[in-house]
């Protein structure tokens, strides 16, 4: 058979450009020694989970530990189930977790000459070198309908054999020339399958980047790799842009692991050095006493728009996942509180063989922690950007007023002081931690511990002589005042010589305060929230909170 009539035949463009061509214009880069170019190559037929950001991670920070480079590459194949919008979903959602590419699809750089990096926009270099595997007789045209194929995994199934298309099932693989220019003549569709050269009897001993020495078997199966449409499969696709790329490290998830064979026989096919391989566990978590994988289905927590609806501070779930992707990390941290996590020199090694556990007790832990770090100005750009997004009208409304959360987060969360609040892991909890500072929000709970009339007497009285104006000491001594005048211990030391003597003591008198303009009997100082709420707003809570 003249293999070189078929390929013009099967590939009949005559504006493909010779191999070589293309390593000269995608040449190797100039980078330093030991720095990986690493990439992340989503599908536009869905949107970026946990498990894409905790690949991701790993593949930006080796990239950018080693002075590589880390790009993105848009693998749009299957035209069929493309979601629109998704690309845009997944550089948002990395950017948000401050995960970001050096190059690629849809970003702006000046190290984008090794485009396009969209997989439909390359297809004359698949069909190049797809071409050129049928000229060297490594690929043959394939006639099979799907009813054919059908056919062929009942007989598999029957026979309980591993199903597929290859060895004595792979029908087409020996037709005669006839036969095939029968066939082209006819106008049936083909798609090009890989003639394998393998056989599962042998083996192939392999070195994961991440599990260490791994043992596969050959493969065997005459895998598509150009579809009716002339498009590439995955597969094909994958192994010319890695190398045209210049990959040199792929982290993906240990379900690729079944594909390994025959990656490692399309890159051997077309000539091409391997990039090196390290296949990440898979998220786990805890069920019923029983370890499993997260599930799309039963777990929102593996979804991004999770963390991004429920609030979490970006960095904490950024650092909750490099402790699961680096056994070190925790140990650097202790070490360097102070530190950018960006600082932490990550490896590969340390990355870990088994299943990691995936805990959302211990991302709230280091979500609270971090949120305690930051600035009273930097909380509210936090808050501000969730509550744009996911908050209330009435929460919209209150963020407007960006000097008054300021004074209010300095207050609630003691970023002034040496005692930070360490309670709030999620921005949503923040948000409605301040309610009480806004009348359309305020939903006070009254409950006094002392009678309707005593309780109005302290209200009253103290309404009476509060002045803004006054400082911690001042405001104090008033209350003071309005304790003896009501029966109260105006001096804790005396309150407990003789608490028989007294009503209560100058605190619980506080604590009435506390309620009426609170609606809570726990609170930051409240000469300062009286403050910042202002004489007129005090005035109306006061009326309002005595007993009817």
């Amino acid at each position: 058979m003249d293999l070189l009539k078929l390929a013009q035949a099967l590939i009949p463009d005559d504006d493909l450009l010779p191999l070589e061509s293309y390593e000269k214009m995608y040449p190797p880069r100039e980078l330093p020694k030991g720095a990986e170019v690493t990439r992340l190559a989503p599908s536009p037929t869905g949107f970026i989970h946990l498990g894409n950001l905790y690949s991701a991670l790993a593949d930006e920070r080796i990239a950018h530990t080693t002075g590589g480079v880390f790009y993105l590459r848009i693998e749009d194949t299957d035209e069929k189930r493309k979601v629109e919008g998704a690309v845009e979903s997944v550089i948002r959602s990395l950017k948000y977790f401050n995960v970001n590419f050096d190059e690629g699809a849809e970003i702006n750089s000046p190290l984008n000459k090794y485009g396009p990096y969209y997989q439909r926009q390359r297809a004359k270099i698949y069909r190049a070198f797809a071409k050129d595997l049928i000229a060297r007789g490594l690929a043959y045209p394939c006639f099979c309908t799907e009813d054919d194929l059908n056919k062929v995994r009942e007989e598999q199934t029957a026979r309980k054999l591993t199903p597929g298309y290859y060895g004595a099932f792979a029908k087409c693989r020996n037709l005669s020339e006839e036969e095939i220019y029968s066939n082209l003549a006819a106008g049936k569709p083909f798609v090009i399958r890989l003639k394998s050269q393998g056989d599962i009897a042998n083996k192939i001993t392999f070195r994961d980047r991440i599990k260490g020495e791994i043992t596969v078997t050959e493969n065997d199966q005459d895998v598509v790799i150009l579809k009716s449409d002339g498009i590439p499969t995955y597969h094909f696709a994958h192994a010319i842009d890695d190398h045209f790329m210049r990959t040199t490290l792929v982290i993906r998830g240990e379900e690729w692991l079944s594909s390994l064979p025959v990656h490692i026989e399309l890159f051997k096919v077309l000539g091409f050095p391997m990039p090196a391989y390290g296949h990440t566990c898979s998220l786990m978590k805890m069920d019923g006493g029983n370890k499993r994988k997260l599930s799309k289905r039963k777990d929102p927590e593996l979804s991004l728009d999770y963390y991004r609806g429920e609030g979490y501070y970006p960095v904490a779930v950024v650092k909750y996942l490099m402790t699961i992707l680096n056994s070190n990390f925790e140990e650097w941290e202790r070490k360097n509180p102070a530190e950018d996590y960006t600082k932490f020199k990550f490896t590969i090694e340390k990355m870990g063989k088994s299943g990691a556990l995936f805990d959302l007790d211990k991302l709230n832990d280091i979500s609270k922690t971090e949120l305690s770090k930051i600035s009273a100005e930097e909380m509210f750009d936090f808050m501000y950007g969730w509550v744009s997004e996911f908050g209330t009208d009435a929460d919209r409304a209150h963020f407007e007023n960006r000097e008054y959360i300021v004074r209010i987060l300095n207050l609630v969360m003691g970023t002034n002081s040496k005692k930070r609040r360490k309670d709030i892991a999620r921005a949503e909890q923040g948000v409605r931690m301040i309610d009480y500072f806004f009348d359309d929000t305020f939903a006070p709970q009254y409950s006094y511990r002392f009678d309707g009339q005593t309780v109005n007497a302290v209200i009253e009285g103290f309404a009476v002589i509060y002045d803004p104006a006054d400082d911690n000491s001042a405001w104090f001594a008033k209350v003071k005042e309005v304790a003896a005048a009501n029966g109260f211990a105006a001096e804790m030391s005396d309150y407990k010589v003789n608490p028989q003597a007294y009503k209560g003591s100058v605190s619980d008198v506080a604590e009435i305060l506390r309620v009426a303009i609170t609606g809570m009997s726990n609170s930051p100082d409240l000469c300062t929230i009286m403050g910042i709420l202002g004489k007129e707003r005090c005035s109306r809570r006061f009326a309002a909170a005595k007993v009817k």
